[in-house]
């Protein structure tokens, strides 16, 4: 299928990998790119242990990045996590990735955050594409980021996984009013996992579609077994909202984040390192997995491949 999302990422599908930290690797980008998507490798991706020296996160990065390019031949992008112009400017971290990624000569920049005009030139000026994800879409950021040269923008619903956008705005309200707002392309994200709910993103204004939880329940995913043994076994009832910040299915750790909520305690921090613990290791007893809402429609685990083409049966742009 060919659209301005396709246009502009050079794929075959207007398909993106959410990024999802610690929960993606070479191995599972260069599948999406592969099967046609565009794959994008997370802030830890490939990792498994935290490091507190910027050189060392971005010579990793930079490793990870090679490895994807070994694995396909095709388009695919960086998760860059932005605070804004006067957070980025010095934070070592932030400039050792970007460094890396232009030195690579990564194409594709999904920067999920807010809207930092001085990267926004850095990516332009390197001949990149700006895929623009706000944690909490309003009309007025996403014209925002399209006067700042965004080339595509991500819509993401209450109905996602990892942190919660601070409003309750499904995906399927939020498409429309967003995708009315701009010129530029949107893609739909949050609880989208088959081919009805990439329709249903189309039908209301989506001309593509950004997908994270379903890509944890495939073979070339790193998430642990356990994880996504525990995906396709539970449903929306198995699923508890930690805090307001985290949505996740019961685990013990989970039920001890909502104890700790309820009684006023920030989750934030234990929610970060919940995601690595319980989705990466599959420590269900220490961890989180945190997913959209509707993984009742999850079933198996099936390949990249096979799960992109299932998304898109039927489907026309």
């Amino acid at each position: 299928m060919k659209n301005r999302v396709t246009e502009i990422l050079n794929t075959n599908y207007p398909l993106i990998q959410g990024p999802m930290s610690w929960n993606t690797d070479a191995t599972l980008v260069a599948a999406v790119a592969n099967a046609g998507g565009l794959g994008v490798l997370g802030p830890n991706a490939g990792q498994t242990v935290l490091t507190s020296d910027p050189t060392e996160t971005a010579e990793r990065m930079r490793n990870e990045i090679r490895e994807t390019k070994a694995l396909t031949k095709h388009s695919f992008g960086l998760n860059i996590i932005s605070g804004g112009e006067e957070n980025d400017k010095d934070n070592p971290f932030f400039e050792g990735i970007l460094n890396v990624a232009f030195e690579e000569k990564v194409n594709y920049f999904v920067v999920i955050g807010e809207i930092n005009k001085a990267l926004f030139a850095d990516i332009k000026n390197a001949g990149g594409v700006i895929i623009y994800r706000p944690l909490t879409p309003t009309r007025q950021k996403m014209q925002e980021a399209e006067q700042a040269g965004a080339d595509l923008l991500v819509v993401t619903g209450h109905d996602e996984g990892g942190i919660l956008p601070e409003q309750a705005l499904g995906t399927f309200t939020a498409i429309p009013s967003m995708a009315d707002a701009v010129n530029i392309p949107v893609l739909g994200a949050g609880g989208i996992n088959d081919a009805r709910g990439v329709k249903a993103a189309f039908a209301l204004g989506a001309e593509g579609v950004f997908i994270g939880t379903r890509f944890l329940a495939t073979k070339e995913a790193p998430s642990s077994i356990e994880t996504k043994k525990a995906i396709v076994n539970s449903g929306y009832a198995d699923m508890a909202s930690i805090g307001g910040v985290v949505r996740s299915i019961v685990t013990e750790k989970a039920k001890a984040m909502l104890a700790k909520a309820e009684n006023n305690g920030d989750t934030s921090s234990d929610a970060v390192g919940g995601f690595r613990i319980g989705m990466l290791e599959g420590n269900l007893d220490e961890g989180i997995i945190s997913v959209n809402t509707g993984i009742d429609v999850i079933n198996d685990i099936p390949s990249v491949k096979e799960l992109v083409e299932r998304l898109f049966e039927g489907v026309e742009g």
